[in-house]
C-alpha cells in the first residue's frame, strides 16, 4: 500500500483541481497485467490513487455491469430461453459481498451520517438508505431463485424475473443520483484533510475484505459472467451504421 502521507499529498492535489485516472482492469487469464491495468500505473510503477468519490463511482461501474446481466436474465425469461444459473447467482453473490456488504456499508457509515450532520441532502440520503434495505431483500430472492432446480419451475422463474426487474428499476436511478448529486456534494461538507482520510479508510477496508487488488478481482469476476452470457464483447452493443 502507498504510504498514507503520499496518499494525502495526492488527494490534496486532486481536491485542488487535478483530474484522476480511471480504474484499472483485471489481469488477463495468464496472470499478466492487461494494457488497461498497465495504463493505471504511474511512471514509478505504482498504481495511482483515486479519490473517495471516484472510488465509489468506479464501484458503481461493477454494479452497472451486473444490471446488464440482470437485464439479460429478464429477456431470457420473457422469451422462454434457457438460462445458465451460474452467471445470475454469481452476480447476486457479488452484489451481496462487493456492493451491499462493502460499498453500501461505506456509504451508510461514512457518507450518510456526514450529510445528516451537515443538514444537506437529508431527504435524499434517507431514501437511498431505504433503497439499500429493499435491495438486500431483492438480492436474497435472486440468490434463492437463480438455481438450476428453481429455474425449471415456471412460478419460480416468474418470481425471479420480478426480483430482477425491481432491482434494475431501483438501482439505475439510485446510482445515477449518487453519482450526479451525492458524491459531488461530499467535498462541500468535509475538509480536504477529512476527504483524504476517507480515501484512506476506503482503501484499507477494500484491502481488508478483498485483498490488494480487490476491485480488479471483482471486475474480472463480473467479466466472466458477461462472457458466459455472450455479453462481454462491447461491439455487440454498437448499432449498425
Amino acid at each position: 500500500m502507498i504510504a498514507h502521507a503520499n496518499r494525502r499529498q495526492f488527494l490534496g492535489g486532486a481536491a485542488a483541481g487535478g483530474g484522476l485516472l480511471l480504474t484499472a482492469c483485471a489481469s488477463g487469464p495468464t496472470g499478466t497485467a492487461s494494457k488497461d491495468e498497465a495504463a493505471a500505473k504511474d511512471e514509478s510503477g505504482e498504481e495511482e490513487e483515486v479519490s473517495p468519490a471516484e472510488d465509489l463511482m468506479r464501484e458503481h461501474g461493477v454494479l452497472k455491469r451486473v444490471l446488464l446481466i440482470y437485464r439479460e436474465g429478464i429477456a431470457r425469461i420473457d422469451s422462454k430461453q434457457e438460462i445458465p444459473p451460474e452467471p445470475l447467482v454469481g452476480s447476486a453473490n457479488l452484489i451481496r459481498t462487493f456492493i451491499e456488504d462493502y460499498h453500501e456499508k461505506l456509504e451508510e457509515e461514512h457518507l450518510f451520517p456526514r450529510f445528516r450532520k451537515a443538514g444537506r441532502l437529508v431527504e435524499l440520503v434517507d431514501e437511498l438508505e431505504l433503497q439499500h434495505q429493499r435491495g438486500r431483500d431483492l438480492t436474497a430472492t435472486i440468490q434463492r431463485m437463480a438455481t438450476a432446480i428453481s429455474l425449471k419451475d415456471a412460478a419460480n422463474r416468474a418470481e425471479l424475473r420480478n426480483a430482477l426487474h425491481l432491482f434494475v428499476r431501483m438501482y439505475e436511478p439510485h446510482e445515477a443520483r449518487e453519482d450526479t448529486v451525492l458524491f459531488p456534494a461530499l467535498r462541500k461538507i468535509v475538509s480536504p484533510n477529512e476527504y483524504a482520510a476517507l480515501g484512506e479508510d476506503f482503501e484499507e477496508k477494500e484491502h481488508e475484505l478483498f485483498g490488494e487488488e480487490g476491485f480488479e478481482k471483482n471486475v474480472e469476476q463480473v467479466a466472466g459472467y458477461e462472457k458466459a452470457l455472450g455479453l462481454y464483447d462491447l461491439s455487440k452493443f454498437t448499432p449498425p451504421a
